[in-house]
């Protein structure tokens, strides 16, 4: 669990998008980690909340289904669904683009082979999943450790093969720690907060778990050191080791400190890195958007063909309706180039966003109760209940509202709005002519000692265990 909760938040936007959050703000960028980290942490905590006083196979589809009403619970399932969906395409892309490089066969064929082995490996079994995923996430951790010391030790003039001595200085010598003001650390909250996508996958596989109460606590509460050492740490070292005004930066600040330190060949030990970090984020993507559309169907929010499970527990049907949007992108790329890769992107906007919101407003509600109600199930409790978690949502919403001023930010926030627009568009047709009645009621897993169910993630993982 640990693992796929790794897997999901680091990924190539660390090793490389990092260099313009860092060029937006200067060596601050560290308080841009800090405070997207903090927000991404609450809203886990009160994810975690939910998971385990209430283990439910939809997890926040099946929260804001039951704490905010079916329309909440239809519109933040599909539009998880379209995320994950668009990021299986757009990571597809991004991986072929980096496989060009060394392979010799066109960028859409080479998106295609990445779709079909990962797809396959999604096919075979969940603990294949699991697996493939540890695996990815093994290599990144190492990575970002190795990288973590010897840039340390470099920054404090302790790397045995000598340099420029204690480079710490790099932090405010060139126009200051926060050289382009304030108002510019606060703005890069907005784009480093989608850096942190993905940790949420972690209570969604709970529900193909064996112990999914005990795997979301630990995994939920261990985030916090993931956040401080996978992000803040490692953006404090570049920053120290590399003038934050350095051009090379914007390439890849970790192939920056690595070269300054003198690892041998760097610029292609990283790319296999990256790589593996968007192989990785592929993987999840294909698990996610498959785990969310099979709960859509078994709430007749989706065709209801689609439930169906192999022997072994795994949706096949939605694993392959989840690549759709990948094969598709892959006849773009081919037709229209890079032009596909831009308009995916753009189209998921603010997506995680919201979700963020959806997430703390289900709590607020969902926590209230529970603490008139059943006070015995909040076994892992949101801190500072209702306080924090008020000031959370304040603070996505005022995330929110700086999309709409800052220019670069507004089309992904409208293109977020139209999608949204265009699932409640959905959810009133499928209110009016579905044949299953919308209901209110989650799916339990078997967690909750209340019956899976049929062909549930918790009643189907069975079989693969």
């Amino acid at each position: 669990m640990a693992m796929i909760a790794i897997g999901g938040s680091v990924g190539a936007g660390l090793f490389i998008g990092s260099g313009a959050v860092i060029h937006a703000a200067g060596p601050a960028a560290v308080v841009s980690y800090a405070i997207a980290g903090a927000l991404v942490l609450l809203t886990l905590r009160a994810l975690g909340e939910m998971v385990v006083a209430r283990p439910a196979s939809g997890s926040f589809s099946d929260y804001a289904r039951l704490a905010l009403g079916p329309r909440a619970g239809f519109a933040i399932g599909w539009l998880y669904w379209w995320m994950y969906s668009v990021l299986v395409a757009a990571e597809a892309v991004a991986g072929a683009a980096m496989l060009s490089g060394w392979v010799p066969l066109d960028g859409w064929l080479l998106s295609l082979l990445l779709l079909v082995v990962m797809t396959g490996a999604n096919l075979i079994s969940v603990r294949v999943f699991g697996e493939t995923e540890s695996l990815f996430s093994l290599i990144k951790v190492a990575t970002i450790v190795a990288f973590l010391v010897l840039g340390g030790l470099y920054a404090l003039g302790l790397w045995p093969g000598g340099g420029e001595g204690v480079t710490l200085s790099n932090l405010w010598a060139h126009g200051g720690f926060a050289p382009n003001g304030w108002a510019a650390v606060l703005a890069a909250v907005v784009v480093v907060l989608f850096s942190f996508g993905g940790v949420e996958i972690v209570t969604i596989a709970a529900g193909e778990s064996d112990e999914p109460e005990q795997g979301v606590a630990r995994a939920t509460t261990n985030v916090l050191w993931r956040i401080a050492l996978f992000y803040i740490a490692s953006i404090l070292v570049v920053v120290a080791v590399v003038p934050w005004d350095t051009a090379e930066l914007l390439k890849s600040p970790f192939v920056s400190v690595m070269e300054t330190v003198g690892v041998p060949a760097a610029p292609l030990v990283m790319e296999v890195v990256v790589f593996i970090a968007v192989l990785s984020v592929l993987n999840a993507a294909l698990y996610t958007s498959s785990r969310m559309l099979h709960v859509l169907t078994r709430q007749g929010d989706a065709p209801r063909g689609l439930a169906a499970v192999t022997r072994r527990g795994v949706p096949a049907r939605a694993i392959l309706l989840g690549t759709c949007v990948g094969y598709a992108s892959v006849v773009g790329n081919y037709l229209w180039g890079d032009a596909v890769f831009g308009f995916l992107v753009a189209s998921i906007g603010a997506i995680l966003l919201v979700l963020f919101l959806v997430i703390v407003a289900s709590q607020l509600v969902m926590g209230a109760r529970m603490r008139r109600e059943e006070p015995e199930r909040l076994r892992f409790r949101m801190w500072g209940f209702p306080y924090l978690s008020w000031a959370v949502l304040v603070a996505l919403v005022a995330v929110l509202g700086a999309m709409a001023v800052l220019p670069d930010q507004r089309t992904p926030l409208l293109a977020t709005l139209l999608s949204v627009a265009v699932v409640l568009v959905a959810y009133e047709l499928r209110r009016r002519l579905g044949r299953t009645p919308v209901s209110s009621e989650p799916l339990y897993t078997r967690a909750d000692g209340r019956e899976a169910a049929p062909g549930s993630g918790g009643a189907a993982a069975g079989a693969d265990r």
